[in-house]
């Protein structure tokens, strides 16, 4: 399906104080873009003053702090906002029976409640201005759970769901919505998961203790280089570039091997096959 193209180019990335979202706001800047970068943490948000953008502060697990920043964004740019790229997210690792119900809370706050209520906010002066396009960064964990990462799996699959129906419920105002859906990306992602894990589950009463102790020291020694499995953030900055720009733009992108490979054990591979397949890759 054709799509209006977006002009002007104004976008607002969540997320960007490291990883995907620095190097996207990064490389759509380059492409012309007036890129509102968002994040949390004032340091984070120094860093991309230095940068040379003009970012806005935005905690995904306060409807307030959303509320607050979609009005600011759609503010600068004179209610013509042309795309959002919702990345702001973090992985709560652990086995389930480890994780309380405010853990699973955040998760959800963070990833799914909060993607959409700014996509909610901003949708009005998309649809008002006849085009828009909306970019949700997925995983392949929203197509293929993951045992020790289940609350983040259950979060994606979320996004996922809720992409799928906000795109057909837009038919025909102009927007798009996308779906990236990467797979093994070299970030800091998943050594903050570790670190994550050894500092908010209770260990003393966890049968995993041991395994979460082994996994956090092997991320904390372990660095990755780009290779056939391992892509870098630049790799999904352009794919988002892509959703934003093509006339066509596609439903889902898919990134790295592994992506792949989830993505076509979802549609033909029995559910005990996966289940093994799992088992053994499981820390």
């Amino acid at each position: 399906m054709k799509y209006p193209t977006v002009n002007p180019r104004t976008v607002l990335i969540t997320g960007c104080s490291t990883g995907i979202g620095a190097a996207t706001a990064l490389y759509l800047k380059e492409r012309g873009w007036l890129v509102i970068p968002t994040a949390r943490q004032e340091a984070d948000l120094e860093n991309l003053r230095r940068t040379g953008f003009e970012p806005i502060a935005m905690d995904m697990a306060d409807a307030d702090s959303v509320a607050q920043g979609a009005a600011e964004a759609l503010a600068r740019c004179d209610q013509r906002l042309g795309a959002v790229v919702n990345n702001a997210g973090y992985g709560q690792s652990g086995a389930l029976e480890d994780l309380s119900r405010d853990h699973l809370r955040r998760q959800f706050e963070v990833n799914v409640l909060g993607l959409q209520d700014l996509t909610n906010r901003l949708v009005p002066a998309m649809r008002t201005q006849g085009y828009g396009r909306v970019v949700h960064i997925s995983s392949v964990v929203g197509q293929v759970s993951i045992p020790f990462l289940g609350a983040y799996s259950a979060s994606k699959f979320a996004v996922e769901a809720l992409a799928d129906a906000q795109r057909v419920e837009l038919r025909g105002s102009g927007i798009a919505v996308a779906v990236v859906e990467p797979g093994p990306i070299i970030t800091e992602f998943r050594r903050t998961a570790a670190r994550r894990a050894a500092a908010t589950l209770d260990l003393d009463r966890s049968r995993n203790a041991a395994l979460y102790r082994a996994e956090l020291e092997r991320r904390e020694n372990h660095t990755r280089q780009p290779d056939f499995i391992n892509k870098t953030p630049l790799d999904v900055a352009i794919k988002i570039a892509h959703a934003l720009e093509a006339d066509r733009p596609r439903r889902r992108y898919l990134i790295t091997l592994p992506a792949y490979i989830g993505y076509f054990m979802r549609r033909v591979a029995p559910y005990a096959l996966i289940d093994a397949v799992l088992a053994r890759k499981a820390p």
